[in-house]
């Protein structure tokens, strides 16, 4: 090699070297500037954060009113039922998402299996008669229950963002009380503080200082806050708290307890996880793995044993 191409390859490395740091560096976020500004520009305590107008969706759930109730959608007793209380679970307050939910299932059901035959059409597919029947019945299937499935994974990642972040809310609120605040104070303080950490959080923390100052009995505040939620660490504090109240003990010691409560259940759902990755790790290990290894290493083996043989075979025959 001339030191011409040495220095050809040597400027290709520089510039493909320098090409790739410069977009990194333009790309990448900061982590340490980024917690900053979500410090700095962080929003004011009781600031909910709306993504959809509410005004906007009452529009769309009274034009998709009737929709709705082809899949069975009912305004009766809207406030006591199950489906407002998994609602409220998943971060959705308000009174048209009921219709909404209703309104996508009846459009899924159909629009799915409208867009499956229009594929198949274009696809020049030879299914017909039982078969396309029941390609269309599963996809029917599949669009009327997918809000179902979408509600359980809004529910699932809000509750557990909840968990995660409820023993430091435990620990700000234990400083709180030992700094001689009262409840009511402590929890708008940490709410305040929290929603750095846990917008959700603080969002639901938020809920219980505006119904105490709106006249709400605090243990009926307290009560809705774990309906809301629904985690059971919630539930559990709130027990706690009622409890604390009515008999006049200790609430700092109590929040202290708690909270190393949590923290230990938080620390065993940790390992648990942890316990599983080499079970989930032996479905992939046993059919995609193996089989590459077993090709790379036995393969030419395979293929020696081939060779020697095919001419005793050919002799042979």
């Amino acid at each position: 090699m001339t030191l011409i191409q040495m220095a050809f390859l040597a400027l290709v490395f520089v510039l493909v070297f320098g090409s790739a740091y410069l977009v990194m560096a333009r790309f990448t976020a900061d982590p340490v500037q980024g917690r900053l500004q979500q410090v700095t520009e962080r929003p004011a305590a009781g600031r909910r954060r709306e993504r959809i107008s509410p005004n906007l969706l009452a529009r769309l759930a009274a034009w998709l009113a009737p929709i709705a109730k082809l899949s069975g959608a009912e305004n009766e007793e809207w406030e006591k039922s199950a489906l407002r209380t998994r609602f409220m679970n998943a971060g959705l307050r308000h009174s048209s998402m009921g219709v909404l939910y209703f309104a996508a299932k009846t459009t899924l059901a159909i629009v799915l299996p409208l867009s499956l035959y229009a594929v198949l059409v274009l696809m020049n597919s030879r299914q017909s008669g039982n078969n396309l029947m029941f390609y269309l019945l599963l996809a029917a299937g599949a669009g009327y229950y997918l809000p179902n499935y979408l509600l359980r994974w809004a529910i699932n990642r809000r509750q557990l963002e909840i968990f995660e972040s409820f023993p430091d809310a435990l620990d700000l609120m234990t400083v709180c009380v030992e700094a001689g605040l009262a409840m009511d104070a402590a929890l708008l303080r940490v709410a305040d503080e929290i929603g750095i950490k846990s917008p959700i959080l603080a969002d639901e923390l938020n809920l219980v200082t505006l119904e105490l100052r709106a006249g709400l009995a605090k243990e009926r505040a307290l009560r809705n806050l774990a309906l809301r939620t629904g985690v059971e660490d919630v539930d559990a504090l709130v027990a706690m708290l009622i409890q604390a109240e009515r008999f006049g003990t200790s609430i700092a010691d109590s929040l202290r307890v708690q909270s190393d409560q949590l923290r230990t259940r938080r620390r065993q759902r940790a390992e648990e996880a942890a316990a599983k990755i080499s079970l989930k790790l032996l479905f992939p290990l046993i059919f995609f793995i193996f089989p590459s290894l077993l090709v790379v290493l036995m393969g030419p083996a395979f293929i020696s044993i081939y060779r020697v043989l095919l001419p005793t075979m050919a002799g042979n025959g």
